[in-house]
This record gives C-alpha cells, sequence and structure tokens, in this order.
C-alpha cells in the first residue's frame, strides 16, 4: 500500500489509487497504483494515441496482452507498451494483482477515469456508446478482438 494515496477512483471492482497526477509532474506523466480482482471486468484491447503505458507488477499476476503476445506478469515484473500497440489485461489467476501503472504524458489522468467510473458505475449495463465516446475523447482507442 501505498501511504501518499491523492485519490481512490473505482470502475466497478476495479480500483485506482492516484499516486501522481499532471498537475504534480508539469503534464510528464500519472502514476497510480491498479488494484485487479480476480475475474474483474477490464477494459476492452485499445490503444493511446499519443500516451506511452510502463506496469510494474507489485503482487500477483496479470495477464497483459500487447500486440500479439500474451504475457503472464508477475511479481517484480515490468512492462512497456508503446502507444499505438493493441493492449489489454485480465487477472486469471485467484489472487488480485496490484500494478504501478505510468502514463506518459499525462493526458490519461484522474479526469478520463472519473468520466468512465460514472457511466461503468451508474448501475445496469453500462452504455457502451458513452464509454467508446469518453475513450475517443481522452486519446483511447478501443479495438474489436477477432
Amino acid at each position: 500500500m501505498f501511504p501518499h494515496i491523492k485519490e481512490t477512483i473505482r470502475l466497478g471492482n476495479l480500483e485506482l489509487n492516484f499516486l501522481l497526477d499532471g498537475n504534480d509532474t508539469e503534464g510528464t506523466l500519472v502514476q497510480f497504483e491498479m488494484v485487479v480482482p480476480p475475474n474483474v471486468k477490464v477494459p476492452a484491447p485499445h490503444f493511446h494515441v499519443g500516451v506511452d503505458e510502463t506496469l510494474y507488477i507489485l503482487d500477483g499476476t496479470l495477464t497483459q496482452t500487447v500486440g500479439t503476445e500474451i504475457r503472464e506478469l508477475r511479481a517484480g515484473d515490468h512492462c512497456f507498451i508503446k502507444r499505438g500497440i493493441v493492449h489489454g489485461f485480465n487477472n486469471l489467476h485467484d489472487k488480485p494483482a496490484r500494478v504501478l501503472c505510468t502514463l506518459s504524458p499525462a493526458d490519461i489522468g484522474p479526469a478520463y477515469f472519473h468520466e468512465i467510473a460514472a457511466v461503468i458505475n451508474a448501475g445496469g449495463p453500462p452504455d457502451m456508446q458513452k464509454i467508446l465516446a469518453i475513450m475517443k475523447i481522452h486519446g483511447l482507442e478501443p479495438v474489436r478482438q477477432v
């Protein structure tokens, strides 16, 4: 657990604990701890138009897809995802995964996750058209799996 969490955002059962946002870093990066319970609903495969993502696994195991490669990431592993590369993740294991996520620059920050949380946490099935519209506004492009 991190002692100085600025804010926690919950998207269903997915928890994001923000450590740094663009205001802290002059817009250069956002950093948060992501807690991914087993079998939680996760974002659809997507890519970031202008943001790179780095993951560092703190606990548990995350099944991460990067392009066409599937990686089992365990505590101590890291993964760099260059902007424009399709990626997604799941927790297919029996205990939560904790991941330190860094997004650079800070274009995808708390504002994006608040907007997504409002749709996902509204009750009932989420309005996918609203989610897709929010993603596009913030530079995320969903990709259909074939």
